[in-house]
């Protein structure tokens, strides 16, 4: 009887500023993650992001179903980055400028 090997590998790498992607992509796991918590099937996965095979979308949510704890931790430290990252920017004056004259302008469209 022919004898089957079982390691499998995820199709995703991590780049330099440590996010995870699809491999071969510019998608990211916390993409991926977010649709399927939202109940997303891997072929609506792949109705919004056709470049990803459907075997790479099974990859990554079998990835995140085997390491659940640890990919949910990675998110809490991404979106943590991404709360600093936001506070930074927002706290810029120039930011502050910005929004209010896209008020501005809002309001002359909406009133004319």
């Amino acid at each position: 009887m022919r004898q089957l090997t079982f390691t499998q590998t995820a199709p995703l790498n991590q780049d330099a500023d440590g996010a995870v992607r699809v491999t071969g992509s510019r998608v990211t796991l916390d993409t991926l993650v977010a649709a399927f918590k939202k109940g997303a099937t891997a072929e609506q996965i792949q109705d919004s992001f056709p470049s990803l095979s459907l075997r790479q979308i099974y990859g990554a949510i079998f990835y995140y179903l085997d390491h659940q704890a640890e990919v949910e931790e990675y998110l809490k430290e991404r979106r943590a980055e991404a709360d600093a990252i936001r506070h930074e920017i927002e706290s810029r004056p120039e930011y502050a400028e910005f929004r209010e004259r896209l008020r501005q302008r809002r309001a002359e469209l909406i009133d004319a």
